[in-house]
């Protein structure tokens, strides 16, 4: 992926792994608890770790993309340069 980047734009390494790092991290934290909450019933655990899954996947990033919304409006209006997202340096 960081190739396909036009080369003048390119981000430098560390930069460009804190992407797919935090990706990983957040994969492997959401199947775990994934893996902890289906143990938790009598049902299917297969089942149930769909539906959390599933629900990650539509109600999670619906949370997440309103969460970025509001904290870039609360940064854009309070004036933080620092806290822009997608700005690392």
């Amino acid at each position: 992926k960081r190739f396909k980047e036009p080369k003048e734009e390119r981000r430098p390494w560390r930069i460009w792994f804190y992407d797919p790092s935090k990706q990983a991290i957040g994969a492997l934290f959401i199947h775990f608890a994934n893996i902890f909450l289906s143990d938790l019933t009598e049902e299917d655990p297969c089942s149930l770790y769909l539906i959390n899954f599933i629900l990650d996947a539509t109600l999670g990033m619906l949370l997440i993309w309103l969460g970025v919304k509001v904290v870039s409006w609360i940064v854009q209006h309070k004036k933080y340069t620092y806290l822009v997202f997608g700005e690392y340096g």
